[in-house]
């Protein structure tokens, strides 16, 4: 147990939020300098403002204040490599919190010692971005349901055609994979308009709404009876392509692909091909391989996929739940409590 905590505020934090921060936890000594930060553009944008430039003046005092840190509200500037330089320079640092759900990936691309691992708690913000993902996977899967691409290409050319069938989502069956705080959300989302939730656990684990739970080395078994695929997993070594060519073609053909986990998690060009031919009718896509999705990526031109620029997530009350997470986890801190959302530096989810 400690008796104060010296948090350092390193991103971009509204002045109203840094008050909650120290209402709701009152041992918190929150040090911020907000001339030393970036503006921010709209909510979330804890990167700030690309044009934002220290003096030297100012960036040698931004260091000082993050090396005396007990804790760090946000990783330097976004930036593996000045986290690494923060923790190397600051032996008093315990905690860091990151500002994404994925927080692990920018811990893994710093490239800490195991040393510095085993010193620093890693913390992200994962839970934060659940209903609005949900939301949007949600959106995703009607949108393929009701053919989406088909509706909008025909009204730009004004063309009535003769009707079709479009399919219900009550009486399909969608794959979710992961279970975490977002794949639990979409779960329950989904089963609530009456649609069959499998979802994948690596503990066969099950949450409300999912009629039937599968281990991912076991989700082959259940991809031959998939109208929708939703994929919320994080970007690990573990997921990497886990949607691949084998993966696809096991779908019924005319499948939705939905992703709002991470873009490493589907195997782009397998996904291209599917939509070719036909196995896969339609795909919504929030994250990619590579962001900025390039100009050269057929994605962007293809007329069964939707591309949101990883925006899904955005949401006006997402800076206020991630104070109030770090509030709640700093509690914990000096309580000597276990902290919600600890990075897993094995496997960096």
């Amino acid at each position: 147990m400690r008796a104060r905590l010296r948090a350092v505020v390193a991103a971009p934090l509204a002045p109203e939020l840094c008050e909650l921060l120290t209402t709701r936890e009152p041992r918190i000594d929150l040090i911020v300098d907000q001339t030393l930060l970036p503006p921010m553009r709209h909510p979330a944008d804890f990167s700030g403002d690309p044009s934002f430039r220290r003096t030297p003046a100012q960036q040698s005092a931004y260091e000082q204040l993050v090396d005396s840190a007990d804790a760090l509200y946000g990783i330097p500037d976004v930036d593996p490599s000045a986290l690494a330089r923060t923790i190397r320079m600051n032996p008093s640092l315990r905690w860091v919190h990151t500002m994404a759900a994925g927080g692990g990936g920018q811990v893994k691309a710093a490239a800490l010692s195991e040393e510095e691992l085993d010193r620093v708690v890693f913390t992200t913000s994962a839970g934060v971005h659940g209903d609005a993902l949900a939301e949007f996977a949600v959106f995703g899967v009607f949108a393929g349901a009701k053919h989406l691409p088909r509706l909008v290409k025909q009204q730009q050319d004004r063309v009535w055609s003769g009707r079709w069938l479009m399919s219900q989502v009550s009486e399909q069956t969608v794959l979710v994979l992961g279970l975490g705080g977002i794949g639990s959300s979409v779960a329950q989302k989904l089963s609530a308009v009456g649609a069959t939730v499998i979802g994948t656990s690596r503990s066969g684990a099950s949450v409300p709404g999912v009629s039937r739970t599968v281990r991912p080395d076991d989700v082959a078994s259940v991809l031959s009876e998939v109208d929708a695929v939703v994929t919320t997993l994080p970007g690990t070594d573990a997921t990497h392509h886990f949607v691949d060519r084998r993966f696809l073609a096991a779908l019924r053909p005319g499948a939705t692909l939905v992703n709002v986990g991470r873009g490493t998690v589907v195997d782009e060009a397998a996904l291209l091909d599917a939509l070719e031919s036909g196995v896969i009718g339609f795909a919504a896509l929030d994250v990619f391989e590579v962001e900025p999705l390039p100009d050269e990526s057929p994605l962007w031109g293809h007329p069964r996929v939707l591309v949101s620029p990883h925006t899904a997530a955005l949401d006006a009350r997402e800076d206020r739940r991630i104070a109030e997470l770090f509030a709640d986890n700093a509690t914990r801190f000096l309580d000597g409590a276990a902290l919600r959302n600890v990075v897993d530096t094995v496997e960096y989810y």
